[in-house]
């Protein structure tokens, strides 16, 4: 027995709409879509010829972005509450990591399970997903997805912090109609630099600090005319906070520009190394009088657990300005990861309740996953006036194509005991629409119509090394063995929907609200856990679906910025792990709901401060728990930061204090086990640039405070859990050069 979570491959996730609603039938709903997508081109090459140019369009109108050359969208989804991320910012923040950049925001929520070096499979939560964030909160780079049809989490540090232009987050589930099935709690949209009307040069620094980290990071622009390539690379090394946890990552991203007056052709490149070892939980059983997360936070009872992990991706496209206000985007990519993970039999005697030195490398299982991911995704962006109107849309058609095998055998160089296979393809027509009403109301819509189809399969090989088959014990009885999955070939039609709406009160404040209905698929490692053990399974899961509401306002009055807004969501088929049985499930209705508000102010010209605070409730509606928390979400986040060039930008000190508020743990959903407790966290920085040179260090956690951002309780034991206690106090030195 290894005391590790007490599920793999779980997940949560669903919810109902508050009222019930006749809606048409897919079919019919194809056909509106397809043909809402015919008209918006259609009415694009009529804007074309009855606009009325940019220079005699209404004073003072003026629309938010929905496309960028690379992404869909600027700044978010009319209607919706969102913030954005500069690379200023994240040069001048003393987080070092894009996670915790991420926790900065209102109401995001981060958790660990991997010792949190550098970043490596955070969990980053939008709205309260708690161990399935990472399925409920959509990842994009560059308007594409980051497909993750297994549990493995999104790898953050895959993408150098210093190739980042920014980063877009836009709350809820308005982002379904733009990007698709995922976007539950949100989209996080990471757009990378390029290098179009950069000055050729060179930036070079290196870093070390706690831990045994040491980095180095390159970036290089080069521009002749129209061509412009940007080049960005680093490489980290670190021992990590826990035993077990030593981490590599090598990372490189090679972006091509070629622009002209007709538009412009791009290519984007992206690879990555990383070997992280997997420290696993430190155990909490007071029955046993045990208590590692106090007596030996730092150790593992899984020395030789490790996970490794290769990605590469390619992106190719072409910009093409049809007529005035009419611009035509076709690109597409493909995205391959492979990983390996190696998992071993605990040292954990239980027996004697303690750890046993020099245990032997006894293998448990062995992953093997390939996957391979193709994406076309042609669009027309529109930008005109019609009949005196300003209007906006962006329309398209998105074709993804996932191959993902996975064999599972009992150590490297085995026979599979398992090898899992999906094919999985989704087609989706869309369209989103921003016009502007009597100059002070921008109304949006738009829809989304994907048709996804899977085909899953499971090959049993009872030859295998490790296989379970059935066993029978006099007077006990038999127990099945491990069985083969059932194959599953089945097609779904989901639909998307947003109607949002900003009305300027004045020219400081702006009200704003939205609906929107989105949906999610589910993941393989939930569908190969939809069955107790001894069960064949069929991969059989519904798909998820989710309605929300949000209202807010802003407020925009010279050195003030100010954003507050309120949601409700109400999710239907949820998709859960039960600690109850030990699988995944669709869950009885359950809801999130809560407020957020953040706040900037430049106090002098020399001195920033920015605040947030949230409240974030995510509960069982009906069901055997209803009325309870979900797990691994806090109710109450946190934080308030200072920027203060204290001599211009020589010396220039930057501060951030975080409160997360406790928490259940993870399989608690019965809420009967200790909470995780409240932390407050406080990291500084002082850096500072003198001609071509920079340098800063910064300190994460100053007051070394002990804690942990994620726990699996027993199901069993009252008080017993695997705790992942996180990194103290933590120095990070950096030095550069510009060229």
């Amino acid at each position: 027995m290894t005391p590790a979570p007490i599920h793999t491959d779980g997940a949560p996730s669903g919810s109902a709409p508050c009222f019930a609603r006749a809606r048409p039938s897919s079919a019919a709903l194809l056909r509106t879509t397809t043909a809402l997508v015919t008209t918006a081109l259609a009415t694009a090459v009529l804007a074309g010829l009855v606009s009325v140019p940019q220079a005699h369009a209404q004073d003072g109108v003026t629309l938010p972005e929905l496309l960028v050359t690379a992404s869909r969208t600027d700044a978010g989804v009319t209607g919706a509450s969102t913030t954005v991320i500069t690379s200023e910012e994240i040069a001048r923040a003393p987080a070092q990591t894009l996670p915790d950049i991420l926790a900065r925001a209102p109401g995001v929520q981060v958790s660990n399970m991997y010792g949190g070096v550098n970043g490596a499979r955070a969990t980053v939560d939008l709205r309260g997903f708690g161990a399935t964030a990472m399925s409920n909160t959509l990842v994009l780079v560059n308007g594409r997805r980051i497909d993750v049809p297994d549990q493995q989490n999104i790898d953050w540090a895959a993408i150098p912090l210093e190739s980042i232009e920014r980063v877009e987050i836009t709350r809820g589930n308005s982002g379904a109609v733009l990007y698709g099935d995922g976007a539950v709690g949100g989209v996080i949209n990471i757009v990378t630099k390029n290098a179009v009307n950069a000055p050729t040069g060179a930036k070079a620094e290196i870093a070390a600090g706690s831990y045994g980290q040491v980095e180095g990071r390159g970036s290089a622009t080069v521009t002749s005319g129209p061509h412009a390539l940007a080049l960005f690379a680093n490489a980290v090394r670190a021992d990590g906070y826990r035993d077990n946890n030593e981490y590599h990552q090598t990372n490189a991203v090679a972006d091509y520009r070629y622009t002209q007056e007709w538009g412009s052709v791009y290519l984007n490149a992206t690879a990555s190394d990383q070997h992280l070892g997997y420290p696993a939980g430190r155990r909490v059983d007071p029955w046993n009088r045990v208590n590692q997360v106090a007596t030996d936070p730092r150790g593992t009872d899984t020395p030789y657990d490790y996970g490794n992990q290769q990605q590469a991706s390619g992106t190719g496209g072409v910009t093409v300005d049809l007529m005035p206000g009419l611009e035509l985007i076709v690109d597409g990519g493909v995205r391959a990861r492979t990983q390996q993970a190696g998992f071993f039999q605990s040292c954990f005697d239980f027996a004697t309740n303690t750890s046993v030195g020099g245990c032997a490398q006894s293998p448990l299982s062995y992953f093997d996953s390939t996957l391979v991911t193709s994406s076309v995704t042609p669009r027309v962006r529109v930008d005109t006036n019609v009949f005196g109107v300003p209007w906006k849309a962006t329309a398209g058609v998105d074709l993804y194509h996932t191959d993902y095998d996975s064999p599972r055998s009992l150590f490297d160089g085995a026979t599979a005991i398992h090898s899992y296979d999906l094919d999985q393809t989704s087609l989706a027509a869309y369209a989103m629409n921003t016009v502007t009403l009597f100059s002070t109301t921008d109304l949006s819509f738009g829809g989304r119509v994907q048709r996804t189809d899977i085909t899953a399969t499971d090959s049993l090989d009872p030859n295998a090394p490790g296989y379970s088959g059935p066993t029978c014990y006099p007077g006990y009885g038999c127990f099945p063995g491990d069985t083969q999955a059932n194959p599953l070939d089945e097609g779904k039609t989901n639909t998307a929907y947003h109607l949002g709406l900003e009305h300027r009160l004045n020219s400081v404040v702006t009200l704003f609200g939205r609906t929107a209905q989105s949906f999610r698929v589910p993941n393989l490692d939930e569908r190969v856990g939809s069955s107790p053990y001894g069960t064949p399974s069929n991969f059989s899961l519904k798909t998820q679906t989710s309605h929300d509401y949000e209202g807010g306002f802003r407020v925009v009055s010279g050195p003030l910025w100010l954003q507050w807004s309120i949601y409700d969501m109400y999710l239907d088929d949820e998709i859960f792990y039960s600690p109850a049985t030990f699988t995944n499930v669709n869950l009885d209705p359950t809801r999130r709901y809560g407020t957020e508000a953040s706040a900037s102010f430049r106090l002098t010209d020399d001195v920033e401060l920015e605040g947030s605070v949230a409240y974030t409730r995510a509960v069982f509606r009906e069901g055997d728990f209803a009325g309870n928390d979900v797990p691994l979400v806090a109710r109450n986040t946190a934080r308030v930061g200072v920027v203060w060039n204290v001599i211009d930008t020589r010396l220039v000190f930057s501060g951030d204090v975080r409160y997360v508020g406790s928490r259940r743990m993870d399989n608690d959903s019965a809420n009967q086990q200790p909470l995780i407790p409240a932390v407050g966290l406080v990291d500084v920085k002082l850096a500072g640039k003198l001609d071509r040179y920079f340098w800063s260090v910064s300190v994460q956690n100053l007051f070394d405070e002990d804690y942990f951002d994620y726990a699996v309780a027993s199901t069993s034991s009252l008080g017993t859990y695997n705790a992942y206690p996180q990194a103290g106090r933590t120095f990070l030195v950096r030095a550069g050069a510009t060229f």
